[in-house]
């Protein structure tokens, strides 16, 4: 039976899936206008620090204002959402500890998307974790807490990481080798050293435009200098068991039409350092040009096929072939964010199954400076003014104890850094009372070679 049939018998039983949701912004608010209207689904609960700014959001996504009803208690939720209204609260806390299904975390902070997805599952509630900064910090130690209480910690569709993953699945599925797996961008290489200062500009985007929408300089920065790229990358590796490439993320500029012949081994005259990995492409050529039909928005996989029959069988189904026909690519060229948020929702309340899930701790993103960091500078984390993220091997990143760009906000330098070089524990003051970075600890414990 579909997630949606299936949806609609909880709808007819009155036994809807009741979501908490964590943080009110962009993604959040997508979500919360396509939920409202999809049968078997309750939005119960938002925590929001700003409750104003998290009304405003649901008014913009279509609920009523008498549905919207504050409330900061977990009973307080629960009566709300027994009456059918969406109860607004400051104190997430008591949203994880309410009567809900699965919960939301879409802060963007890990700190705070550490604690609220752990205690979530702690509560025997399933997560789904839109903040992929804190999955790709912690993913793993979170998927082995939620497999320990029985829930599901996932992904979210809608965004790329967990559509790549699903065709990979598919891939992997009908019995053909995945090469490479990626997703497209907007991307050149002084994009790296863009400030929130500069963001708009390259945008491309009014002072109009900024006053009508919520925009966040920080998050389009993160987008722009390549930091949410790795993280994303990041992502779909530890899920899929993809290994990065040494270099990191090449951001080739390539088309649609051209993946299966670029996006394979240099030994097979691609581009990448070996097969089984992930690459994030360009829009835009070195020359800023647009590169044709790519895939700004869009994610792709490309495959190899292992038998003499499978090369046939593809050579007449109108697949995107290489010139030897043994590397073959699909794309989606689209990703709706927030309005598919509800397949993660449903396949983990419903089905007990994640829309992706780390399974392996391979990748990690590595803070670089973006300028010279020099003694009593203090970071200011992903899409700021002192460093971005670089994907690489965790056991480089471990190794050579790069920061993780997780834990690169409100961290002060001790000794000098370079520009572009990576950012280590060494150079910093860090604040080991965290709970994201003793989390973080014992996840590079595994991994550290021993003495």
């Amino acid at each position: 039976m579909g997630l949606y049939s299936t949806l609609q018998q909880r709808e007819a039983s009155q036994r809807p899936v009741r979501i908490g949701v964590i943080g009110a912004g962009m993604f959040s608010s997508a979500f919360l206008a396509q939920a409202r209207i999809t049968p078997g689904m309750q939005i119960a609960a938002i925590a929001e620090l700003d409750l104003e700014k998290a009304r405003k959001v649901c008014i913009g996504a279509g609920w009523p204002e008498e549905a919207i009803v504050s409330g900061d208690s977990a009973s307080r939720i629960n009566d709300g959402a027994a009456g059918k209204k969406v109860v607004l609260t400051g104190d997430a806390d008591q949203l994880v500890q309410a009567d809900l299904d699965v919960v939301v975390e879409a802060t963007g902070i890990t700190e705070a998307g550490t604690h609220y997805a752990w205690t979530a599952l702690e509560a025997g509630k399933h997560v789904v974790m839109v903040n992929v900064e804190t999955d790709a910090l912690l993913g793993l130690a979170l998927k082995r807490k939620a497999a320990e209480n029985g829930v599901v910690y996932s992904l979210a569709y809608g965004d790329q990481p967990a559509i790549i993953c699903e065709l990979i699945d598919w891939a992997r599925t009908i019995g053909v080798e995945v090469v490479c797996a990626g997703k497209g961008t907007r991307y050149q290489p002084k994009y790296h050293y863009s400030t929130p200062d500069t963001v708009w500009e390259y945008f491309g985007l009014s002072e109009a435009q900024l006053a009508s929408g919520n925009y966040n300089p920080k998050m389009y920065n993160s987008f722009l200098d390549g930091t949410k790229s790795a993280i994303e990358m990041c992502a779909v590796a530890n899920a899929s068991g993809l290994v990065p490439q040494s270099g990191g993320l090449q951001f080739i500029p390539v088309g649609a039409d051209d993946l299966p012949n670029m996006l394979k081994p240099r030994t097979a005259g691609g581009m990448l350092e070996h097969s089984g990995t992930v690459e994030a492409i360009a829009s835009e050529n070195r020359d800023e040009t647009p590169v044709k039909n790519h895939l700004r928005w869009g994610v792709y996989i490309v495959f190899q096929v292992v038998t003499d029959y499978m090369r046939r069988f593809f050579s007449t189904h109108g697949f995107l072939r290489d010139t030897s026909g043994q590397y073959l690519a699909v794309y989606r060229p689209f990703h709706l964010t927030g309005l598919e948020l509800g397949v993660s929702v449903a396949s983990a309340a419903l089905r007990g199954e994640a829309t992706g899930s780390p399974n392996h701790f391979l990748a990690d993103v590595a803070s670089v400076a973006k300028k010279n960091l020099k003694v009593g500078d203090v970071l200011d984390g992903e899409g700021g003014y002192t460093v971005f993220g670089r994907l690489v091997r965790a056991d480089d990143s471990i190794s050579h104890k790069y920061l993780p760009i997780g834990l690169s906000h409100g961290v002060k330098v001790i000794r000098p850094v370079a520009k572009d070089a990576f950012v280590t524990y060494d150079d910093l003051e860090l604040d080991s009372n965290q709970f994201s970075f003793k989390l973080r600890q014992k996840l590079e414990a595994e991994l550290k070679p021993r003495k």
